[in-house]
């Protein structure tokens, strides 16, 4: 199953983004983190199959309600063993 990493600019930390995520993931299915980054980032990483990872990535681009979306850097990266859930680091 293909993994990406994925660093998120724009307006996305003190806006729920990291729960949207969250939630996003448990709804697709996909496996993997998120967290805040230091530098005002959002930082992802996520596996799953392709048209569902592909439809969760999708749903990034947009965010939620009162985030502002800039830019999304999607690198795939090796997989690892499936977690058994998305969840959130700090």
């Amino acid at each position: 199953m293909p993994r990406k990493h994925v660093l998120v600019t724009g307006l996305v930390q003190g806006v729920g983004f990291r729960y949207f995520a969250l939630d996003e993931a448990q709804q697709t299915g996909v496996t993997g983190w998120v967290r805040n980054r230091s530098d005002g980032r959002v930082e992802i990483e996520a596996q799953g199959d392709s048209s569902v990872l592909n439809d969760f990535l999708d749903r990034i681009h947009m965010g939620p309600r009162h985030a502002y979306v800039e830019k999304v850097e999607i690198e795939e990266i090796p997989e690892v063993p499936l977690e058994p859930e998305f969840r959130m680091r700090w």
